[in-house]
């Protein structure tokens, strides 16, 4: 009588029904594993031939690739867990913010009520997220249309972000009016090469959101979309 033999084909043995019936049964927990395992192994140690045993080395193979199965469906629970972790402290961290200005990507700038003395504005700050040391950053602001309404410069600047605010005085020698919409366009400046950094704007974080996706979003009111904890550049 030949001894049936357990070998690369054991996963699919284990899947398959006990019965016979070759359709998939769907997936197994790391039990169901086992005790499909344990029982073809106790089959087959039953119907071996006791001339030609099953060899030690045999058995220890297919206890070794069963236990290699639960192991790793082990550590991918464990992998779960940790990233619901994760994302639970991510979304404590993002709380944290609420009712907090942001400098995230954006290049809007909000206008204020004018002094009734003076008639000067105060606006949001503008900045920008520099990969390398700059000469000279070229900071332009437009209106609605695009209009240039004033410009200037910042000198040198080293690599990181910075952040710089606008006194709401035009070229013409007015102030900008709240009730417009105020764009900066901002140039970095080596030599003769010229290139567009990366522009952020203020906004106040009003509120969290968690995604299905697990990350939290951070609500920064209807004049802005929601951005990622990653999003956000400078706290101010």
């Amino acid at each position: 009588m030949s001894s049936p033999v357990i070998g690369s084909n054991t996963l699919a043995n284990i899947n398959a029904s006990p019965t016979g019936d070759s359709r998939s049964t769907g997936v197994d927990s790391g039990d169901d594993l086992n005790d499909r395992f344990m029982t073809l192994l106790v089959t087959q140690l039953k119907n071996q031939d006791p001339t030609k045993p099953m060899e030690n080395s045999d058995m220890t193979a297919q206890l070794a690739q069963i236990n290699t199965v639960s192991g790793i469906e082990k550590l991918n629970d464990s992998l779960a867990q940790i990233n619901d972790q994760i994302d639970a402290g991510r979304a404590l961290q993002a709380t944290a913010l609420i009712g907090q200005g942001v400098m995230v990507p954006g290049n809007r700038i909000l206008v204020g009520a004018a002094d009734e003395t003076t008639g000067e504005v105060a606006t949001t700050p503008i900045g920008v997220d520099l990969n390398n040391a700059v000469e000279d950053l070229e900071i332009t602001i437009r209106g609605a249309n695009g209009e240039a309404l004033d410009t200037f410069s910042t000198g040198p600047l080293s690599s990181g972000v910075h952040s710089f605010t606008w006194n709401g005085q035009l070229e013409s020698g007015g102030y900008a009016s709240p009730d417009s919409v105020y764009t900066a366009q901002i140039t970095a400046i080596n030599g003769d090469e010229t290139s567009a950094p990366t522009t952020l704007n203020y906004a106040l974080v009003n509120g969290v959101t968690q995604q299905s996706d697990g990350a939290p979003r951070l609500d920064l009111g209807p004049t802005q979309d929601p951005v990622t904890l990653a999003d956000v550049r400078q706290i101010l």
